[in-house]
Parts: structure tokens; sequence; C-alpha cells
């Protein structure tokens, strides 16, 4: 019976834009919402400066992901190009390139050089993609997985201001907002750490310590504008 395992690495690709598009979500629809409500605006330009942030956040999130990740595609497709091209025109010294990088990791030379003749005969790309270029399947870039999660997660974690200033009377507007978005924060980080393996408290604390900073900062100036 074959032993299964699952590993946090796995989850690196869609955790990512996951928790930076949630985190993006709440803490500036929140800043923005809380910038306009401490200039003393009324709750309906409150409530549609959250919608505004929402919409353009998320698409704005959708874009820079799809950029950022093809990018990254883009440099890992030429490299693998490239690496096939040399296995064409010099399969040796690209056999030889793969003994050594085993002979480098601990294996004895001999053994190191049947390893690398017989990964060649499988599969070479995959053998240098993995093994000399750092290319592993469950880590490759994906540019429309990353955007939607992105763009899907900042709209959530964007709902949750919207719904306080929908729920919330107005005198108590600003500290329901400030409020109820750290509580989020703080929620998000520690289940972020925890699908990743890290510490749950400190992965709280990073961004429940952020995201006080950016509405704080951003009240600050809204309260400043209307003074």
């Amino acid at each position: 019976m074959r032993h299964r395992e699952f590993h946090k690495v796995q989850h690196v690709g869609w955790l990512r834009a996951a928790v930076l598009g949630a985190n993006d979500g709440i803490i500036s629809t929140a800043s923005l919402m809380m910038g306009i409500a401490s200039a003393q605006a009324g709750p309906s330009t409150v409530l549609l400066t959250g919608v505004a942030g929402l919409v353009a956040g998320a698409l704005s999130m959708a874009a820079g992901e799809y950029v950022s990740v093809r990018s990254q595609a883009d440099t890992e497709n030429a490299d693998l190009a490239k690496e096939r091209e040399e296995l064409a025109s010099q399969p040796e010294a690209e056999l030889r390139e793969l003994t050594e990088i085993y002979v480098a990791r601990g294996v004895d030379r001999e053994l190191a050089r049947q390893v690398a003749v017989q990964l060649t005969a499988h599969d070479a790309l995959a053998a240098h993609a993995r093994d000399e270029l750092g290319i592993v399947e469950f880590l490759q870039a994906r540019p429309v997985q990353a955007a939607l999660a992105s763009a899907a997660t900042f709209a959530v974690g964007a709902l949750i201001p919207l719904l306080v200033a929908l729920l919330v009377p107005e005198q108590y507007l600003v500290v329901a907002i400030a409020g109820i978005s750290l509580f989020a924060l703080v929620l998000l980080g520690s289940v972020a750490a925890k699908v990743g393996g890290a510490n749950r408290w400190r992965g709280a604390l990073r961004v429940g310590v952020w995201g006080a900073i950016a509405m704080g900062l951003t009240g600050v100036a809204g309260h400043l504008y209307n003074v």
C-alpha cells in the first residue's frame, strides 16, 4: 500500500494569493471607510466609498496578481525551453551536469551517474527542471488561479466593513468598523498561519498590528481633513 503524505508547502501557491487578497480587502476597505467617516461624511457616502473600494480593489488585485505571476511563469517557460534545447544539442554535457548536482548533494559519484542516466532516460526535462532549475510542479506559477483567488478573497474581506456600515448606527460607525475589522484580521492571520503550519499567535499578531496601523493613520487623516 502506498504511503501518502500531505505537506504544507503544497498550499503555498493559492494560500499566498488568498491571504494577501483577504488581508488587503479588509484593511484597505476598512481604512477608506474610516477615513471618510472620520471626516464626518454621511453613512451613504461611507458606504459608497466601501463599495467603490471593493470593486476597484478586487480588479486591481486580480490584474496585479495575474501580471506578477504571469511574469514568473514566462521566466519558468523560457528556462525550460532553453533546457530542452541544451538537452537536444548537448546531451552528454547535461548528463554530467545532472550527475554533479547529485554528487554535490552527497551521493557517491558512481551512484550519482547511474541515477542521472536513469532519470534522463525516464524524463530528462523533468529531472533538470526539478533538480537544476528548482521548478516543482506544485510550486509552478499559475497566473489565472492566483488572480481569481486574490480577487475573490479581496471581495470577501471587503464585505466585512461594508456589512458593518449597513448594520451599525452612524454614531458608532468608526469604532465598529475598526473593532470588527481588526477581529477579522486577527482571525485571518491565525487561520492562515495554521494552514501554513506556522505559529498561530504570531500570524494573528502580525496581521493585527499592521491592520491597526493602517486604519489608525487613515482615520487620523480623515479627522485632520475635517478639522
